[in-house]
């Protein structure tokens, strides 16, 4: 697993300060702008095949659900900054889960993409240059392990 500099770390800790503590809404921004650059998405979450326009959706209980796992999620990295190895196992099975649902590898580029659009909304002036590549290379590596867990649940699933 890769490692992260002591700048990122910092910046990366910094900025999540004041977003980790009302994660939900900035939760909501990263999947509005989600679903705006790859809308098939949405189909994935079968709860919501009823919602119209998108923004229906993404106030349904379950979906605020998962949009607060997710951050969670993001929560934990950031917590695990020193030692992301630590969470080696907990990402390949979300990889795995994902796999299981339906979604490709490809959006995991397209999350990533929401992810620095959420944090350049947020964050306003305070996101910057290094900013940006900082948490870029935390969730490379975070998509690294999960893309192993994805790949390894396709090479057991019988086609």
């Amino acid at each position: 697993m890769e490692k992260l500099t002591e700048k990122d770390k910092e910046l990366i800790r910094g900025s999540w300060e004041s977003l980790g503590k009302n994660k939900v809404p900035h939760g909501v921004v990263m999947f509005s702008r989600l679903f705006e650059l790859e809308p098939a998405l949405l189909n994935l979450f079968h709860y919501n095949t009823n919602c119209s326009p998108t923004q229906d959706c993404l106030s349904s209980p379950e979906f605020l659900d998962h949009v607060t796992k997710v951050m969670l999620v993001i929560d934990a990295a950031v917590s695990h900054l020193d030692d992301l190895h630590t969470l080696e196992d907990f990402l390949l099975n979300l990889g795995k889960k994902h796999q299981a649902v339906g979604v490709n590898t490809q959006s995991f580029a397209v999350v990533g993409e929401s992810l620095l659009y959420m944090l350049q909304c947020s964050l306003g002036h305070g996101y910057t240059g290094p900013l940006r590549q900082a948490w870029l290379n935390m969730y490379t590596i975070v998509v690294a392990a999960m893309s192993r867990g994805w790949a390894k649940n396709g090479e057991h699933r019988t086609d």
